[in-house]
């Protein structure tokens, strides 16, 4: 790897700032936008989570030349790329570069790296982390690798970078789009800065998503397509409870029923405290298992459950099955889906408090229908529907919620069943990764062909 021990700061830029075809204003925006990236930098050093692959987002340590780059933030978007990695055919041998924000990120960046490389194909991958969006380090991030086609998946509009395609004629093509009203906001503070940085494709999941889009950056950018989180249930095949790594933590003679908490957010921790000591008062025998979205809130959690005087114990300690009425506090990562192939029910976190919601379709293809709050307008393009056919069951606060939790999780899941009415759901929804492919596939060919 080549080496750059210096910091890119206003004063030592490797190049120039945006020059003569970029109006005065944009050029002054982007110039804060440095500076405030330059005085950040030296503090996030000291941050745990961006410790890992601190070389790489600071451009120590470059990344491998690629045709096509993607990025994607953390593990929701590293999944869409999986997917991606699947079905991208290209004509002609294509290097293709993987970056995430995310330890988390990256795990599954490899794992699919791997699974694709072990393939015939025109793919060459390489993984490396995203790095920090100083103009600067942007600019050289991308003569370095000398992308034809950038691929931004979800909500990333990252200034730094659209600028450095921008100046080095880089088409930038946003799939499984989405924006809120309040990130719309936001963005118009400022909208010539948008208008000039705008992408060149615009595939958004929704019509919503992709007025929002286009009152940013034009309609003449914009289309819609179905989300690729469809996709996903579509292509995965039956769970089974057989070899499931998680068997072994559970009492062997299923007189204790699991209940999954997943992907709870911080914010929502008060009222999943209550949910939890209203069902351990009415079943002493359920088992809960506690997903927090955010690992580096572990601390947090233990501080709670040690303030509930009830047992409980880390996931990575847990070597035997646990007693009846445990709470597990799970600290690893990647066990999630395997602990709703085991469960009776499970509650979605994001949705007890105003954050939007996380994603309730990972239960549904295990056929376990999830129960969430009343907040889920970021996965509104799911549909209604899905709760007017009772796959998903919506509570109006906690206390409904554990009254739901506690009725399911007397009874198995009726899996099977529930499978095949979710993929009877979503069959009408599918093909939002081969449009994305076929995008870029046409602007790998036309970038080709120049």
């Amino acid at each position: 790897m080549q080496r750059d021990e210096q910091i890119p700061t206003q004063s030592s830029s490797t190049q120039p700032l945006p020059g003569a075809r970029t109006p005065l204003s944009i050029q002054i925006a982007l110039l804060i936008y440095q500076l405030a990236w330059s005085l950040a930098i030296p503090f996030l050093r000291r941050n745990h989570r961006l410790q890992i692959g601190f070389d790489q987002r600071i451009l120590r340590e470059i990344p491998a030349t690629a045709d096509l780059w993607i990025q994607a933030s953390s593990v929701g978007e590293a999944f869409l790329t999986w997917e991606i990695i699947k079905k991208l055919k290209p004509a002609k041998p294509t290097r293709v570069l993987l970056t995430t924000y995310t330890s988390q990120g990256m795990e599954i960046l490899e794992k699919a790296r791997s699974e694709a490389m072990q393939q015939a194909g025109n793919l060459t991958i390489h993984t490396a982390y995203f790095p920090f969006d100083h103009p600067t380090l942007m600019t050289k991030a991308v003569a370095a690798i000398r992308p034809q086609v950038m691929l931004l998946l979800e909500s990333e509009l990252w200034p730094g970078l659209l600028q450095a395609c921008k100046q080095q004629q880089v088409k930038v093509l946003v799939a499984n789009g989405r924006m809120t009203a309040r990130s719309l906001a936001r963005y118009r503070i400022w909208p010539t800065l948008w208008r000039h940085l705008r992408p060149d494709r615009i595939l958004a999941i929704s019509t919503d998503d992709a007025s929002r889009f286009a009152t940013l950056f034009g309609k003449d950018r914009v289309e819609t397509m179905p989300n690729i989180k469809f996709d996903r249930i579509s292509n995965q095949g039956a769970p089974t409870a057989t070899d499931n790594p998680l068997t072994h933590l559970f009492p062997a003679d299923g007189t204790s029923s699991l209940i999954v908490l997943g992907s709870i957010r911080q914010e929502e921790a008060a009222d999943t405290i209550k949910l939890i000591c209203t069902i351990r008062e009415k079943n002493r025998q359920v088992i809960i298992a506690l997903f927090p979205r955010h690992m580096h809130r572990i601390k947090n959690w233990k501080k709670i459950l040690e303030g509930l005087k009830c047992p409980w114990q880390l996931r990575s300690r847990a070597t035997r099955p646990v007693g009846h009425g445990t709470i597990i506090l799970w600290d690893t990562m990647g066990e999630m889906l395997s602990a709703y192939q085991l469960a009776n029910t499970a509650f979605i976190g994001g949705s007890l408090a105003p954050m939007g919601g996380q994603n309730f379709l990972e239960p549904l293809t295990c056929g376990l229908k999830p129960v969430i709050g009343p907040y889920w307008s970021d996965f509104s393009w799911i549909g209604q529907e899905i709760i007017d056919q009772r796959l998903v069951f919506q509570a109006k606060d906690w206390q409904e919620a554990a009254e739901i939790l506690l009725r399911n999780s007397a009874e198995p899941p009726q899996r099977e069943q529930t499978r095949l009415q979710v993929l009877d759901y979503v069959k009408n929804h599918c093909g939002g990764t081969v449009q994305t492919c076929s995008t870029i596939n046409t602007l790998l060919s036309a970038a080709k062909n120049q």
